[in-house]
């Protein structure tokens, strides 16, 4: 059959008895191979299983072929565009990477048009992929003593609902038997009958949702990514409240209860709701909060409600620990930064890593007590040269380095007594150890440089978040004023209109009247009209025969016909006539020529006149006063539509108001939490220039250290050696 064609009739659909009627014999009804013969899930009765909703109804059924289980859905009514919109639907969830999201939460279908044969005619059915899993109602029934779990499943219920905004998909009824909970405690999505997806816009919706999970505001028209946004945080608040405190289940639940914690009089009338109460007044902060924004919430338009993510505040970064810096710098080289105030700085830990402070290295000393091995190589030098002049003045023919070999061997006696004096073993060792001490230390200047940078890069942005803190006050107060207006101006254009309407009243009583009598004359003069019979009053030149054969036209009183039409007899060239029926076909009757049709249709016309003449001329008392009554419900109806916008100007202004107070709250708290962290970096840069004060006096009186051992290693020279041999010092 043809469904969702734009001049076709809106079809009827089965019963959901009569879809259950159908499905004991599989093999008849279904041409899909996956169904043809599957076996359905069957009631003690022994009847198919039905889980019957508003516009469907759900059977399980295991294939004969593949032994796959599925869930076969039966559409019960006619909801416009259906394969279109589930081609856009399938569409858009194949698109969606598993990896990104937050949980496997949707569900494989697939649309099949005239799947199912139940009687005459065949039907589309969804053949969806079937899951392991129970209602959300259902988890909390045997879980929600456990906060853990419960708040775990508000958290993964959080992220579901992100994944639908990141992918501006609105599933538009999610409640709690749409949502199922897997045996990982992962949530899964079912009944994609309402979802939106980008292909879908322009659209109209196909329902308004649970009545127990939506706005107020909400109509059966309203389809955008925004659906979800209500019953989201209705679910959120609920979950955390349970996870909060778990008896809120047993005392504001009802055994098998179609909601949560709150019911749709809660959001209608939060005054008067009990339920929603318990939960402003409860003691945890969170569930007072939550509770008080969804309350504010359910008067707001759908396309103003925030996204469910704007309760999950973002993790916030640790800041990362700035590694102490080792670099020294003088005041001047610091570029002027200095250091803290004398009486903060024995407040301020020494810097960890740094080496221990350098050993004072004395002035340039030189040879102390000479030894033994310096008395022979003090000895050994005369003697030596003494015999390199014997050689030379015994004038013996000999090579230049057998001459030499006597001074060469003082002069190497000389080094080797030299590198055992301990003076000189002390030096290299403090020089090497002062020079390594003073590679570990970073360049002062640089670190001073770096530092420098930092702190004007900081300030720079705590300046800009300074002088923007009162522009954000500014545009929420702006944004106040403009939202009051607006309010306003609304208030005024709808009790314009409804004045019109209500001014309008005594047009549409004088209309209704003057309708109402001429639809009381109109059945007078038909009525009359009926009861005149051609048979018993005949008109001139109408006999029996005439009449007989007018009868059995259907033409048998005045009511059966409005006149004649002349027709042209082109065998005989001749005129004749054709009767026009009540309802506006022509008949022919024999013997009805154009005299006889014009002696009928005058006949005719003194019967309506007669009527006329006799008809009422007034409507009785009765009938007006209901006409009246009927204006007067009307008019009270527009009054009350017309204080009902006061009192939804008057809400809304209060809601406005709140809304101001909250995000001024929630803006001072930003500024102080900055300006907390502000402090506690400047006291990070107070601390690293403390810091670099110490590394750069260290790292000066390392330096200094390092020339004082290089000038007592020159005190020790070979020549300085020589001298303490023979001098003694």
């Amino acid at each position: 059959m043809t469904v969702g064609s734009p001049t076709a009739p809106q079809p009827q659909f089965p019963s959901g008895a009569a879809y259950a009627e159908a499905l004991q014999h599989t093999q008849l009804c279904f041409r899909h191979p996956e169904l043809k013969g599957a076996r359905p899930e069957l009631t003690k009765l022994g009847l198919p299983r039905a889980i019957s909703g508003a516009f469907a109804s759900v059977f399980s059924l295991t294939s004969a072929s593949s032994g796959q289980r599925y869930a076969v859905k039966c559409f019960t009514r006619y909801v416009p565009d259906q394969e279109r919109r589930y081609q856009a639907i399938s569409a858009r969830l194949a698109q969606l990477e598993q990896a990104e999201l937050s949980q496997p939460w949707n569900l494989g279908f697939e649309y099949l048009p005239d799947a199912i044969s139940v009687g005459q005619e065949r039907y589309p059915v969804l053949k969806m992929e079937w899951i392991e899993a129970v209602t959300l109602s259902s988890w909390l029934d045997d879980n929600h003593a456990d906060r853990f779990a419960v708040d775990r499943l508000a958290d993964r219920f959080a992220a579901l609902t992100r994944d639908l905004s990141q992918h501006e998909i609105a599933h538009g009824d999610l409640q709690h038997g749409n949502l199922l909970v897997a045996g990982d405690d992962t949530l899964r999505l079912v009944d994609y009958d309402g979802m939106y997806v980008p292909a879908l816009d322009g659209l109209g919706g196909t329902e308004r949702g649970h009545r127990n999970y939506q706005s107020p505001l909400r109509g059966n028209d309203d389809f955008g990514v925004e659906l979800d946004r209500f019953s989201a945080w209705v679910i959120f608040m609920s979950l955390k409240a349970i996870a909060t405190d778990p008896a809120l289940w047993n005392r504001l639940h009802q055994p098998s209860g179609e909601f949560l914690l709150l019911t749709e009089e809660d959001f209608s009338s939060p005054g008067g709701s009990t339920g929603l109460q318990t939960l402003l007044a409860h003691p945890d902060r969170t569930v007072s909060a939550l509770a008080d924004r969804v309350r504010s919430l359910a008067f707001q338009p759908l396309e103003l409600l925030p996204p469910l993510s704007d309760a999950i505040p973002k993790p916030r970064t640790a800041p990362t620990a700035t590694a102490t810096s080792a670099s020294p710098a003088a005041s001047a080289a610091s570029g002027g930064t200095g250091g803290l105030p004398g009486w903060m700085t024995s407040h301020v830990p020494p810097q960890a890593g740094l080496p221990p402070a350098a050993p004072a290295i004395t002035a340039p000393g030189g040879f102390r007590t000479r030894t033994a091995l310096d008395v022979v190589t003090a000895l050994s030098w005369p003697l030596l040269l003494a015999m390199t002049g014997v050689l030379l003045m015994a004038g013996l023919p000999m090579p230049t380095a057998v001459a030499g070999a006597p001074v060469a061997m003082a002069v190497v006696l000389t080094a080797l007594a030299r590198s055992c004096r301990v003076e000189c073993a002390q030096s290299r060792a403090a020089l090497s150890g002062l020079t390594q001490q003073l590679a570990q230390l970073d360049d002062p200047v640089k670190a001073a440089e770096k530092l420098r940078k930092e702190k004007a890069k900081f300030e720079a942005a705590e300046s800009k978040r300074s002088a923007a803190y009162p522009k954000e006050q500014d545009k929420l107060t702006a944004r106040y004023h403009a939202e009051l207006k607006e309010a306003e101006q609304r208030k005024i254009r709808k009790q314009r209109d409804i004045d019109k309407k209500i001014a309008g009243l005594a047009e549409d009583l004088r209309k209704t009247l003057t309708k109402a009598l001429t639809d009381k004359q109109n059945a007078y003069v038909r009525d009359r009209l009926g009861h005149r019979l051609i048979a018993k009053s005949p008109p001139h030149g109408i006999g029996p025969t005439l009449a007989a054969r007018l009868a059995a036209a259907g033409i048998r009183s005045a009511a059966d016909f409005t006149g004649y039409r002349t027709v042209q007899n082109s065998s005989f060239n001749s005129t004749g006539a054709v009767i026009v029926l009540s309802n506006g076909s022509f008949v022919n009757v024999t013997g009805i020529g154009e005299a006889k049709a014009i002696a009928l249709d005058v006949w005719r016309s003194e019967v309506v006149a007669s009527a006329v003449a006799r008809q009422p001329k007034a409507l009785g008392a009765a009938e007006r006063q209901q006409i009246e009554q009927g204006i007067a419900r009307r008019r009270a109806q527009l009054a009350d539509q017309r204080n009902a916008v006061d009192s939804a100007t008057e809400a809304l202004r209060t809601q406005v108001r709140n809304q101001l107070e909250d995000d001024r709250s929630r803006l001072t708290g930003e500024h102080t939490l900055a300006g907390e962290q502000a402090a506690r970096q400047r006291q990070e840069f107070s601390r690293r220039t403390v810091a670099l004060q110490q590394n750069s006096a260290l790292h000066s009186g390392l330096s200094a250290s390092v020339q004082a051992a290089r000038m007592r290693q020159r005190g020790l020279s070979h020549a300085r050696y020589v001298q303490f041999l023979y001098t003694g010092r």
